[in-house]
């Protein structure tokens, strides 16, 4: 089939158009490599350089490539930075999402694979949460992605356009992009120890997530459109066991053969606890071996010491800067 895969040289992007290529798809990856790197691209996928805000651009790429699914990766999933640059935020994650449901629809496209965020859910007195859980989300990136799940879900209805939702957490390993400052803990902290620089956590370091291994992540959401009973349904998917942020300090070190050194910053707004069920992911897709944290940690690692660290650089595009965190507002 043909697909398209919106992000495909970014993290989890990449990961998914491999994975696509492996089962024989037929693959155009549409990034503005914005956060993703042209050599994460499978060889054997076609290559678009562009936005999902470009309207002319998307309108003619569906015309030209007549797709059967969208897979709709491409976001910036700066989740804490999104209260700070709400205009930039709502026109990439949401009007950019727009745009290619509108295209979907207009070219006659199957199906419309979306990777939303557990970011949905806000706080929740629910844990772990279900895909039953009320969505609450707290920021302004949250509030984008459920806005495109409820337009799927209403596209649907009017337009007949089916769609898969997934809400992933956490994701960690080869290729992400360790030079963001704002997003993605994991390659936060091995960047900051590559530099010599302590890991930096804010608040306590008692907030727990669930870090998930790419491998456990991307291949499901690749295989999803096979599944017909996957078709309009959400699934919420990583791992199923949570951590502090200070264990996670202390396993990042183990794996980079450091220091468990940690500086402590002032609390920012942020979710304290979010992890999820996955019973009715292994209900459709059947149980799967999930990567050990430690194991998946040593893996990116050796992958972090062979690229080297990067410059983290400043969002220079900032809307608001009343209580913006000084770390990321210094240069």
């Amino acid at each position: 089939m043909k697909v398209l895969v919106t992000g495909g040289a970014g993290f989890i992007g990449s990961h998914v158009a491999d994975a696509l290529v492996a089962r024989e798809h037929d693959v155009t990856v549409l990034d503005d490599l914005s956060g993703g790197d042209r050599d994460n691209v499978p060889a054997a996928a076609t290559f678009v350089q562009g936005s999902v805000t470009d309207v002319p651009l998307v309108a003619d790429l569906f015309s030209t490539g007549r797709f059967d699914h969208v897979f709709h990766l491409a976001a910036y999933a700066a989740e804490g930075l999104s209260h700070f640059i709400k205009r930039f935020n709502y026109i990439n994650n949401l009007v950019g999402s727009v745009n290619l449901i509108n295209a979907a629809v207009n070219t006659g496209v199957r199906g419309f694979l979306f990777t939303s965020s557990i970011a949905v859910y806000g706080s929740s007195p629910e844990l772990p949460m279900t895909e039953e859980t009320p969505a609450h989300p707290e920021d302004p990136y949250g509030i984008a992605k459920f806005a495109v799940e409820q337009e799927l879900a209403v596209s649907r209805a009017m337009f007949g356009l089916d769609y898969i939702i997934f809400r992933p957490h956490n994701v960690y390993g080869s290729r992400q992009n360790i030079a963001d400052r704002y997003r993605n803990v994991v390659g936060i902290f091995m960047n900051q120890i590559l530099q010599g620089h302590p890991m930096t956590i804010f608040g306590d370091g008692t907030q727990t997530r669930a870090f998930s291994h790419i491998h456990d992540v991307a291949p499901v959401i690749a295989e999803s459109i096979d599944r017909p009973e996957a078709w309009n349904q959400v699934f919420n998917i990583g791992a199923d066991h949570p951590c502090t942020l200070n264990d996670l300090a202390r396993e990042v070190a183990l794996a980079m053969g450091a220091d468990a050194t940690v500086t402590h910053l002032p609390a920012r707004a942020e979710v304290a606890h979010a992890y999820s069920s996955h019973a009715r992911l292994r209900g459709l897709f059947g149980e799967r071996p999930q990567t050990f944290l430690r194991d998946g940690l040593r893996e990116m690692a050796a992958w972090v010491r062979r690229h080297g660290s990067r410059e983290t650089p400043r969002f220079e595009a900032i809307e608001i800067e009343k209580n913006l965190p000084a770390m990321w507002r210094d240069r």
